[in-house]
C-alpha cells in the first residue's frame, strides 16, 4: 500500500493520528476500547505499533450475512488466521431516500466493527461512495437517478453534495472506531478501482476531502485499483494497493513495484472465486493456485485482502449486473466459491489457506474453527392461498408520457404500465417497441399474456395483433433485474421503460403507471382456485428446531420469495441458481410463513427445503 517515503499526505496522516488520539483519550476510556494504535508505512513495509506488520485480510460484508452470524463468521476468520476483515458501506442501503438514514439492524455496521474487534480482528472500512461489488448500481442510491441530468461518479456538484451528505453521516457511525481512538479501524479506501472508470484527479481528490472531513482520515486513506488502471485511479499523496485474480500476482506485484518504486506490496483484492450470473454456469476456481499464490505473497512480505472471504447471500433486490456485449444480471447467491460458502461452512478452500498461512508465521496460535450446525431439511409443503398480482394493484400514477421506475418515487422491485389501443381501420398487426426496456418485460393484451422480453436477449420488440372493437388493454409488466454495478453504463442505468413504447412507430401515450416496489410481503387471500399468470402464493411449514435450509424453486419461473417477512432474494428457473438459502435465525420453532411472488404462471405450487444448495443447475429460457 503506497510509497516508502512519507508524502505530505502521510504526514498530515500521521499529525492527525497523533491528534487524534490525544483529543480522543477521554472517549477511549469512557468506551472501554483498546488503546490507540496506528497503521503506517516504513519503507517497504506496513507499521503497526511500530512494528512490521502484514495485513492477511478477508473481505466479508455486513448486509451479506444475518447479524446473528456476524460472530460466528469473524471467529473463523480469525481461525483461519486472518487479522483483518475488510467490508465496504452500502450507500443505497443506508440512504433509501435522500436524507433517510439507516443503521439498525442488519445495517448497523458500527457494531459489526466492534464485534470484529471483540474478535481479535483489524478492520478496513471501504466506503465509497461507490463500491461495485456486484451490488446494484455499485452501491450508489437509485433516486439519483430520478435527475437526468446527473452524473454519477464525476465532478457533478449534485453528485457530489449528495456523496458529501451520505460520507458525513459514515463518518458519525464508523469515524470514533478508528483504530487511533481504540477501535479496529486501521484503513480506509478512498472511492473503487475508479481508475477501471475515469481518469479525474479532481474528482478522486473531492471524494478524499470528504472522506477526510467525515473525520475518517485518522486511519491510513489508500486507493485500490487493477494493475493496469493505477496511473488514472489514485491519488500521489495516498499509498496505493493493486486488485487482482489468480494467475496475476507475479504481474500484478511488479506492476505495482513499478508504478510506485517504494512502499509496502498489498494485493486490495485478490479475487479467491467468482461471482454467478443468470443463465451462467456456477463459478468453480482453482483452489490449489490460489493457495500457491497466497502462499507466493507472504512469501514477498505482502498483504492481501481475499475477495471474498465470505460472499453470503444478495438478499432482496440489491444484486448487480454486468454490461459486457449484453446484459448479465448476477445472482442472490453471493457464495463466490470462497472459503465460507454462501452458509458460512469451511470449504476445502479454508482449510488450504490456513495452513499456507501457518506455514509463514509458525508461532501463530489459532483458535479452533468453530462448529457449524447441520442444515435442516424441510418435507415438501403446499402453498394453499393465491392472490394474482391484478388484485392488489392500488391507484395508478396518470402520465401522458411514459415514466421510469426512478421518475415515480421507486428504486427496486416491478412497475406496470397500462394503455389502451384503439385502431381505427379495425384488426391489425403491428411492431411493438420498447426502446431502452430494463429489464425483463411480461406483455398482456386484454388480460392474456402474449410475450416476454429480455434484455440480456437484446429482446425489446415483438409482433403485437391489436383487435377490433372496443379499445384494446396493453399491460406491460417489467421487473427490474439489477442495475449495472461497473463501467459508465451505470450512468444510464434507469429501470422499467426508459425511453419510448411505440406501436407502428408512433408513441404510446396517456398511461397508467402501478409502482411496485414488492418493498414487504404483501398479504395474501386464501382463494379456492389457484392464481394463473402474475401472482402471490403463501403458505406455511412446520420447524421443530429453526437451523438453516435451503428452499428448493425448481418448477416455479421467476420472482421473489419471503420467509416471515424476510426478503431472501431471487429465483430464475434458467438457474444456475435453484435454491435459495433461509438463515436459521429468520425461523421460528413451529409454523413459518413464505410468501412467493412468481411472474409466470409456473404451474408450481409447492416447495421444500434442502441440507445443500443447488447452484449449479442451469436451463434454457422458458
Amino acid at each position: 500500500m503506497g510509497p516508502a517515503r512519507r508524502s505530505l499526505g502521510l504526514i498530515a496522516t500521521t499529525a492527525l493520528v497523533v491528534a487524534g488520539a490525544a483529543a480522543s483519550s477521554d472517549r477511549t476510556a469512557q468506551s472501554g476500547a483498546s488503546a490507540a494504535r496506528a497503521l503506517t508505512i516504513a519503507g517497504r513495509h506496513f507499521e503497526l505499533d511500530g512494528k512490521p506488520f502484514q495485513i492477511l485480510s478477508g473481505e466479508m460484508h455486513y448486509a451479506r450475512v444475518p447479524r446473528e452470524y456476524w460472530r460466528d463468521r469473524l471467529q473463523k476468520a480469525r481461525a483461519m488466521g486472518l487479522n483483518t476483515i475488510t467490508t465496504y458501506v452500502f450507500w443505497n442501503l443506508h440512504e433509501p431516500r435522500p436524507g433517510v438514514f439507516d443503521f439498525t439492524g442488519n445495517l448497523d455496521v458500527a457494531e459489526y466493527v466492534r464485534t470484529a474487534q471483540q474478535e481479535g480482528l483489524n478492520v478496513i472500512i471501504r466506503p465509497g461512495p461507490y463500491v461495485c461489488s456486484e451490488w446494484d448500481l455499485g452501491g450508489l442510491p437509485a433516486w439519483l437517478l430520478a435527475d437526468r441530468s446527473i452524473v454519477l461518479r464525476s465532478t457533478d456538484e449534485k453528485f457530489l453534495a449528495a456523496a458529501e451528505r451520505y460520507l458525513k453521516r459514515v463518518g458519525q457511525e464508523l469515524a470514533p472506531l478508528q483504530s487511533t481512538r481504540g477501535g479496529p479501524i486501521i484503513a480506509v479506501q478512498v472511492e473503487n478501482e475508479y481508475g477501471s472508470f475515469d481518469n479525474d484527479k479532481t474528482y478522486m481528490q473531492r471524494v478524499r476531502d470528504m472522506i477526510a472531513a467525515s473525520g475518517l482520515n485518522e486511519a491510513l486513506l489508500f486507493t485500490a485499483d487493477g494493475p493496469g488502471q493505477l496511473a488514472a485511479g489514485t491519488l500521489p499523496d495516498l499509498p496505493a494497493v493493486v486488485n487482482f485474480g489468480p494467475g496475476g500476482a507475479e504481474r500484478a506485484f511488479a506492476a505495482l513495484r513499478a508504478f510506485r518504486p517504494d512502499g509496502p506490496l498489498m494485493s486490495g483484492e485478490y479475487w479467491a472465486g467468482w461471482f454467478d450470473q443468470w443463465g451462467a454456469p456456477h463459478a468453480r476456481t482453482n483452489g490449489d493456485q490460489q493457495t500457491k499464490e497466497i502462499d507466493w505473497m507472504l512469501g514477498q512480505g505482502g498483504s492481501f485482502n481475499l475477495y471474498m472471504f465470505h460472499g453470503g447471500t444478495t438478499f432482496g433486490f440489491m444484486n448487480g449486473a454486468n454490461m459486457d456485449r449484453s446484459y448479465k444480471p448476477q445472482t442472490s447467491s453471493y457464495d463466490y466459491d470462497a472459503a465460507l460458502d454462501e452458509s458460512g461452512r469451511p470449504t476445502s478452500k479454508y482449510f488450504t489457506f490456513r495452513d499456507a498461512i501457518v506455514q509463514h508465521f509458525p508461532n501463530l496460535v489459532l483458535p479452533e474453527v468453530p462448529p457449524t450446525p447441520p442444515a435442516i431439511a424441510v418435507p415438501r409443503f403446499e402453498l394453499t392461498e393465491s392472490t394474482p398480482l391484478w388484485a392488489t394493484l392500488g391507484q395508478p400514477i396518470q402520465s401522458k408520457k411514459i415514466k421510469t421506475m426512478e421518475e415515480v418515487g421507486q428504486s427496486y422491485g416491478d412497475i406496470l404500465y397500462r394503455t389502451h389501443l384503439t385502431w381505427p381501420a379495425g384488426p391489425a398487426k403491428t411492431e411493438l417497441v420498447l426502446t431502452a426496456l430494463h429489464d425483463y418485460a411480461v406483455v398482456f393484451l386484454n388480460g392474456q399474456r402474449i410475450a416476454v422480453l429480455d434484455r440480456r436477449l437484446g429482446q425489446d420488440r415483438m409482433m403485437l395483433d391489436v383487435p377490433a372493437g372496443p379499445p384494446a388493454t396493453l399491460d406491460i409488466l417489467v421487473e427490474n433485474t439489477g442495475r449495472i454495478n461497473f463501467k459508465k453504463d451505470l450512468r444510464q442505468e434507469r429501470k422499467g421503460i426508459t425511453d419510448t413504447a411505440t406501436i407502428g412507430g408512433v408513441d404510446l401515450s396517456d398511461w397508467e403507471i402501478y409502482p411496485l416496489p414488492m418493498t414487504d410481503a404483501p398479504s395474501v387471500r386464501t382463494t379456492t382456485t389457484m392464481s394463473a399468470g402474475p401472482a402471490f402464493y403463501r403458505g406455511q411449514f412446520l420447524v421443530a428446531a429453526p437451523s438453516d435450509t435451503f428452499l428448493d424453486m425448481r418448477g416455479w419461473d421467476k420472482g421473489t420469495v419471503w420467509v416471515n417477512g424476510h426478503p431472501l432474494g431471487r429465483f430464475w428457473s434458467i438457474g444456475p441458481q435453484q435454491t435459495l438459502y433461509v438463515p436459521g435465525p429468520w425461523l421460528r420453532r413451529g409454523a413459518n410463513e413464505v410468501v412467493v411472488f412468481d411472474l409466470g404462471g409456473s404451474g408450481a405450487r409447492t416447495l421444500e427445503g434442502l441440507t445443500l444448495p443447488v447452484l449449479d443447475e442451469v436451463h434454457p429460457p422458458r
